[in-house]
Parts: structure tokens; C-alpha cells; sequence
């Protein structure tokens, strides 16, 4: 079984967990209705990707 020579010191550990975190997700502009949305995603208000109507919101409803 192994087992750690020395002790890990708190600076080590730490730059260690330096990328370990959690990041907001980057949002964009819808440009139709001006909401914001996730960026490559068609719009959940609008239904709309690249100025085409992809989901109709009218008929789901």
C-alpha cells in the first residue's frame, strides 16, 4: 500500500486545486428579441438560431 513520504505542504495542495472551480456560463444576445441565451443554442423565448425560426413556440404552447 502506498503511502505519502513527506507531507503535502498547503501551498502545494492549493496550487494543486487552482482549477478546480466553477465557472458562470457565458451568455450571448439573442439579436431578435434581445434576451439572453447560451451561446450556439437556439433562443428559449423567441425560438429562434441565426435569424430562422427553428422551434414554433406558438404550436408547443
Amino acid at each position: 500500500m502506498a503511502v505519502p513520504k513527506k507531507k503535502t505542504s498547503k501551498s502545494r495542495k492549493n496550487m494543486r486545486r487552482a482549477h478546480d472551480f466553477l465557472t458562470t456560463p457565458s451568455l450571448s444576445v439573442c439579436p431578435q428579441c434581445k434576451a439572453a441565451k447560451l451561446p450556439h443554442r437556439a433562443c428559449p423565448t423567441c425560438g429562434t438560431y441565426k435569424g430562422q425560426e427553428v422551434i414554433n413556440l406558438s404550436k408547443a404552447e
